[in-house]
């Protein structure tokens, strides 16, 4: 019996070293397992992106988590401190940081597959980690981008 298997993960195996500038970001969060909470939150974001953008620009799509208390965060960085926010959006001042970078290309929905080989590869690398929010970064339109382009930064805060 054979077994069908879909296309390799295209994933960089080693990372690249990168400091992650100090962001104003606007997000929903959301705690609980992340295969239910992210689409949840995504879904919810972007219903808002339009009242977010009447009053702010908005400069990047990106997510953090922390995978031990399972908080998720879907949101927008922007270009300044946020005016008019709509209700049930929270904002910080993201101070950034040093980051461990793996790129994902391909769908969003290899994700999973990808962030748990990140993982692993942290580990067998023995890369020194420090305690803060992991980052996804959508560096591409899903909407102008066809699926198997889409790039994902996977970023793990680095000590």
């Amino acid at each position: 019996m054979s077994t069908a298997k879909g296309p390799a993960l295209q994933l960089t195996p080693k990372p690249e070293v990168v400091t992650w500038p100090e962001t104003h970001y606007v997000y929903l969060e959301k705690i609980g397992p992340f295969q239910d909470t992210a689409p949840q939150a995504w879904q919810e974001v972007h219903k808002l992106i339009p009242a977010i953008s009447e009053h702010n620009k908005i400069t990047g799509y990106t997510s953090l988590y922390k995978v031990g208390p399972k908080i998720y965060r879907a949101g927008v960085s922007i270009a300044a401190e946020p005016q008019n926010l709509p209700q049930g959006l929270q904002y910080t001042k993201f101070k950034g940081g040093k980051y461990s970078r793996f790129v994902l290309t391909g769908p969003y929905s290899n994700l999973p597959e990808a962030s748990g080989r990140v993982f692993q590869m942290v580990s067998d690398q023995k890369i020194q980690t420090r305690d803060d929010f992991n980052i996804e970064n959508y560096a591409n339109d899903p909407r102008t981008t066809p699926e198997s382009q889409l790039i994902t930064q996977i970023l793990i805060p680095t000590a």
